[in-house]
């Protein structure tokens, strides 16, 4: 019987770490694990890390990478969650997912956006174990990019959650106040601190002034 003699990692042309770095995004070598061995991860790993070391890791090509997290980041995201909220309150349309909301996009693919919208159609349905990732597709995702994000790696991810069939996605600049509005593969649009974003067909009527939210979020001390 004929046997393989490629190590793990190499069925996804991994052939050195470089190969495995470049093909995750370009991404800091710092957030890959490497344990399990890159190329054998899978969602199960994904759960265990989470509970036993609370630490985020996206699941790509059998490879965990961890999740940039930080303070800022955590703040903003809060913030546009909680206007989300507000207007769900009133337009009964789905469900806000935060920033550990763990999502199977498509087999072997886990990826944690920082905020996410779930319409009702889109919603899990029936019993669902407590704790498992669900096999769902968000109507919006939001990534707050930080320091540790490249481009290769929020392009990637762009395609993936086209692909997957998200409608809408919003990647926030906290640095320079901007926001890239990704209606479909082909429709960007760029707005800037004095612009709102505006939810489209997902959420209609929905809409948050970009420059008084990034201030909000950078406020570290009482109002006058």
């Amino acid at each position: 019987m004929a046997t393989s003699s490629a190590r793990p990692g190499e069925a996804q042309g991994h052939q050195t770490v470089a190969d495995l770095l470049d093909r995750l995004g370009g991404i800091p070598a710092r957030r890959v694990r490497l344990r399990p061995t890159p190329g054998t991860a899978t969602e199960r790993d994904v759960v265990a890390i989470h509970d036993h070391e609370n630490r985020l890791c996206e699941l790509v090509d059998g490879v965990l990478a961890e999740k940039v997290t930080g303070f800022d980041e955590s703040i903003e995201a809060l913030l546009l969650a909680s206007a989300l909220m507000n207007y769900l309150r009133v337009h009964d349309l789905g469900k806000v997912v935060g920033a550990d909301g763990m999502m199977r996009l498509i087999p072997g693919l886990v990826r944690i956006p920082d905020v996410a919208f779930l319409s009702w159609g889109r919603f899990p349905k029936g019993r669902r174990r407590r704790g498992e990732i669900p096999a769902v597709v968000p109507d919006l995702v939001v990534e707050i990019l930080s320091r540790g994000n490249t481009r290769k790696e929020m392009a990637r991810k762009l395609g993936e959650y086209f692909r997957a069939g998200v409608r809408l996605v919003w990647y926030v600049e906290p640095r320079t106040k901007t926001v890239r509005v990704d209606s479909s593969p082909d429709e960007v649009v760029a707005l800037g601190e004095g612009d709102s974003l505006d939810g489209g067909d997902v959420l209609p009527g929905f809409a948050l002034p970009i420059c008084p939210w990034l201030d909000e979020a950078a406020r570290s001390g009482p109002r006058p």
